[in-house]
């Protein structure tokens, strides 16, 4: 039975038996031999994707995407020295942030590995990528979508659902009903496009925060300066080469386009799916594809989203480059079908729709641990397992 979108607890399931995955590899595979049953489940569809040659990398693909989307930035900036005092510029500057969105995205493939075998060129190219082009800090990022990845939506572990300016589980809408944050929770939904304009310059801030830390390594320290240098230069380069007002209207501009579309391309992917308790333990595909949405369209859908509409796909192999995802899709469907595990896919603007609405009955999500979808599904699976 698949779950349908909702944030309620979960039943206690079979205990975990694939190690979670960081965002630096694939998730291991176990060794053949004896092993319980949802940990083969896991393992036979990882080897049914090597087999498939789904898993190898595609150097084509992202060196001509890199290449492309180089030209095109630096084609944008010498549109700006062109076109100069115009406030045609906030074209340009809706341009930028597209293409600062799509740089974001190649940060976060290489992150994953999926650009090249060589840790070292990964990281390489996500800090250039990530950091340069779209001014985002790999060595912050990875580290928290790293615990994104080792267990979705899980209570206490996932930061992507933890407390911050909107309230992700019930847990954190209970401590907040009454004045202003009261009435912010009750709307959060409504509020949550709207407030993805300042998410470009949150990403910023994250990235640069490090700075003001103690302890941290040097390599992260040059990080975070660099990421703070770049946004230096680009904006003493705006009012350089424009006047005050246009410089000011192109930077807040380029940041909320930047920031709506990197958010709506994260939140469909698991907000308005199921909460994991803390302390639960579920097995490594059931983790995975149980509090993971795909979102279905075409190819303004691929390349708006990242390949993150295979949300699914994604977690079960992060090291997988991003045009093998769509191919991964019917094998993992149909291998989920054929063992019961319920694969959620919805479209665009229907998972913007039940994001919406989760977030805006946050509060009203959580039900008994054995009154949901998900929570059915695990606890047929742990019998008949």
């Amino acid at each position: 039975m698949a779950p349908r979108p909702h944030g309620g607890p979960v039943a206690t399931a079979p205990p975990a038996t694939s190690p979670p995955a960081p965002v630096d590899s694939a998730p291991p595979v176990a060794r053949r031999a004896r092993r319980p049953a949802a940990q083969n489940l896991y393992t036979d569809l990882a080897r049914e994707m090597r087999e498939s040659g789904l898993l190898d990398r595609a150097h084509g693909y992202y060196w001509s995407r890199t290449v492309a989307l180089v030209a095109a930035y630096v084609g944008v900036w010498v549109g700006v020295v062109l076109l100069g005092d115009s406030w045609f510029q906030l074209v340009l500057a809706v341009a930028l942030g597209l293409l600062m969105t799509q740089f974001g995205f190649l940060g976060h493939d290489a992150a994953h590995r999926q650009m090249f075998r060589s840790a070292r060129w990964n990281n390489g190219a996500a800090r250039v990528l990530g950091g340069l082009f779209a001014g985002m800090s790999h060595g912050w990022w990875r580290a928290k979508h790293n615990k994104h990845h080792q267990a979705p939506n899980q209570e206490g572990i996932d930061p992507d659902i933890g407390p911050g300016a909107l309230a992700f589980t019930a847990d954190i809408a209970a401590d907040r009903t009454t004045g202003f944050a009261g009435w912010f929770t009750a709307r959060q939904g409504w509020l949550f496009f709207p407030l993805l304009t300042l998410e470009g310059l949150n990403l910023h801030a994250e990235s640069i925060r490090p700075l003001g830390r103690p302890g941290i390594s040097r390599g992260q320290r040059i990080e975070a300066a660099l990421v703070g240098l770049r946004l230096v230069v680009y904006v003493v380069a705006l009012f350089v080469l424009l006047p005050p007002g246009i410089a000011i209207a192109f930077f807040a501009v380029q940041s909320a386009v930047f920031g709506v579309c990197l958010g709506a391309s994260f939140a469909p992917s698991h907000k308005g799916m199921p909460i994991v308790p803390p302390g639960m333990q579920i097995d490594f595909l059931r983790r995975q594809v149980l509090v993971s949405r795909n979102v279905r369209g075409g190819l303004l859908v691929d390349a708006a989203m990242g390949g993150l509409n295979y949300q699914i796909e994604h977690h079960l192999f992060p090291s997988m480059p991003r045009p093998h995802l769509k191919r991964a899709r019917p094998i993992v469907k149909a291998y989920c079908e054929r063992h019961d595990v319920g694969y959620t896919e919805t479209g665009l603007f229907e998972s913007y729709g039940i994001v919406i609405d989760y977030l805006n009955n946050v509060g009203l999500r959580a039900r008994g641990p054995f009154d949901c979808p998900m929570a059915l599904t695990l606890r047929d699976s742990a019998v008949g397992s």
